[in-house]
C-alpha cells in the first residue's frame, strides 16, 4: 500500500515509524514532514491545510491512502478535498472535526447523546464570564472555544487569570472543575464501528509535579496500571458509540480517530474534551505496544471496513515518552539551534528506545536544527513502566540542545505503583 501521511510533528513520526515497520506498506510519503521523518520516508513540501494541494499531491504520489495528522488540515476540509478526489483518507470531515474545532458544539454533540461531562457555559461577554466564573467557583476552568494548538484551556484558583484568558478569545466555554486522574482513550471509527485503542495518561503541565503552565504535552506513558480493567469498556459504551451514532444521526458521520480526554472523578467517568485526530505525545506510547499492522486498521476505517477487521493484538510490554523543548517552551520558544546526541541514541540504546522528532529541520549542512516548542519525544519500552522509564531518560540524558528542558518524573508515580 502507498500511504501519503499529512503534518509534520512527532504525532506524524510516530505515525511513520510504525508504517514503515508495516510489510503491506509498500511506499510512504509525508508532507511537510520533519528532520526525523525523512529517515523513513520520502517528504513533500505542501500547505497542508490546503486541500487541493493535498489532493494533487496525493494523485502526484499515487497514494491509495491519505492520513491526515493534525487538527488543523481536519478542520479546513483537507479530508473532503482528498474524498472527492476518490483517495482513501483516514480522518473526518470539516463538519465531524467541529468536534474538536468546537467545544461548544462538542458539548451540544454530547448532551443529545448522553454522554458524561462537566456542567459548562458559553460565554461571549465579560458579563456572561463573571456569571459563570461565580457560578462554579474555583478552580476556574476556561476554554477557548476554537483550535489553540492544545495551549487553550486555563484552568486556575486566580480569577483575574481566569477573566483574562477568556478576554483574549472570541467565545469561551468555562465549565466545572473535574477532579481525579486523566485518561486519554482513543479510537478508530469508520462511523459505524468504533475500535477502541488502548489508555495512556499524558502530562500537560511544564514542569515536574504538575507545576507551570499548560503544554501541548510533555509525556505519556501506557498501559494505566492504576486504572479499572473495564475502563475501556464503559467508555466505549457511554461515551464513543454514542458520540459516533448521533454524528451519524445528525447526517455528518465521524470517520477517523476519535479522541475522548477523560476525568475519572469521585462521579464516575467524565469527557474533559473531545479531539478529532491522534493526540500527542500519547500517539507514541499507544503506537508503541500496537503489533497489529496500522495500515490495515487505517485504511479498513478510510473504506468502511472496520466491522471486518481481525481483533487488534496489543504488547505487554510499558511504553514511556518523554518530551524535550527548547528553551522558553510554552512561553516563548527559541529555535535554530543545533541538535545533537541522537546518533548516539541510535547506535547505543538499541530498538526498545528511539527519538520520534516534533520540531525540527536540517540546515544545508544536513545538521539537525530546533525548529518548535516542543522538540522531539524519546518514546522507550520495556517490561514494565519502571524499565520503560530508565530507557527513556537514558536516552533523553544523551539529547544535546541548548537550554532545552524535560520533566524527570513521567510515569514516575505510575511506576511506583505497578
Amino acid at each position: 500500500m502507498n500511504i501519503l501521511v499529512i503534518g509534520g510533528g512527532a504525532r506524524e513520526h510516530a505515525l511513520c515509524h510504525a508504517l514503515s515497520r508495516d510489510p503491506a506498506v509498500s511506499a510512504l510519503h509525508c508532507a511537510p514532514g520533519n528532520a526525523g521523518i525523512t529517515e523513513v520516508a520520502t517528504v513533500h513540501p505542501v500547505d497542508a491545510t490546503d486541500g487541493a494541494a493535498v489532493a494533487a499531491l496525493a494523485a502526484e504520489v499515487g497514494a491509495e491512502l491519505v492520513v491526515v495528522g493534525p487538527e488543523a488540515p481536519l478542520v479546513a476540509g483537507v479530508a473532503d478535498a482528498v474524498r472527492a478526489a476518490g483517495v482513501p483518507v483516514f480522518g473526518p470531515s470539516a463538519e465531524a472535526a467541529r468536534l474538536e474545532g468546537s467545544k461548544a458544539f462538542a458539548k451540544e454533540v454530547m448532551a443529545a447523546a448522553g454522554v458524561p461531562t462537566a456542567r459548562s457555559y458559553v460565554c461571549t461577554t465579560a458579563e456572561e464570564v463573571d456569571r459563570a466564573l461565580d457560578a462554579f467557583g474555583p478552580p476556574y476552568v476556561v476554554k477557548d472555544d476554537g483550535l489553540a494548538a492544545g495551549k487553550g484551556v486555563v484552568v486556575t484558583d486566580d480569577a483575574e487569570a481566569a477573566r483574562a484568558h477568556a478576554a483574549g478569545c472570541d467565545r469561551v466555554v468555562i465549565e466545572e472543575f473535574l477532579d481525579g486522574p486523566e485518561v486519554s482513550l482513543f479510537a478508530v471509527t469508520d462511523g459505524e464501528t468504533v475500535v477502541p485503542l488502548r489508555p495512556a495518561q499524558d502530562f500537560k503541565r511544564a514542569l515536574d509535579g504538575d507545576a507551570g503552565p499548560n503544554t501541548g504535552g510533555m509525556g505519556a506513558y501506557s498501559p494505566l496500571p492504576w486504572a479499572d480493567p473495564k475502563l475501556v469498556d464503559e467508555v466505549l459504551a457511554s461515551v464513543l458509540e454514542p458520540t459516533v451514532a448521533e454524528m451519524r444521526r445528525r447526517g455528518t458521520p465521524f470517520s477517523g480517530l476519535l479522541y475522548a480526554g477523560l476525568a475519572i472523578t469521585s462521579r464516575g467517568v467524565r469527557v474533559i474534551e473531545f479531539n478529532a485526530r491522534f493526540g500527542d505525545p500519547e500517539t507514541q506510547v499507544v503506537l508503541a505496544r500496537l503489533r497489529s499492522p496500522l495500515s490495515a486498521l487505517l485504511h479498513a476505517a478510510a473504506t468502511g471496513a472496520l466491522a471486518e477487521l481481525e481483533p487488534l493484538v496489543w504488547s505487554d510490554d510499558a511504553a514511556v515518552t518523554v518530551v524535550v523543548a527548547s528553551e522558553g517552551y510554552p512561553a516563548a520558544p527559541r529555535t535554530g539551534d543545533p541538535i545533537e546526541g541522537l546518533a548516539e541514541i541510535a547506535a547505543e540504546d538499541g530498538p526498545e528506545s528511539y527519538v520520534l522528532h516534533a520540531g525540527t529541520r536540517r540546515d544545508e549542512d544536513g545538521r539537525v536544527l530546533s525548529a518548535g516548542g516542543r522538540v522531539l519525544s524519546v518514546t522507550a519500552t520495556g517490561g514494565d513502566l519502571a524499565e520503560a522509564r530508565r530507557r527513556a531518560y537514558r536516552s533523553v540524558e544523551r539529547v544535546r540542545l541548548a537550554g532545552s528542558h524535560y520533566r524527570t518524573d513521567i510515569a514516575a508515580k505510575a511506576a511506583e505503583t505497578a
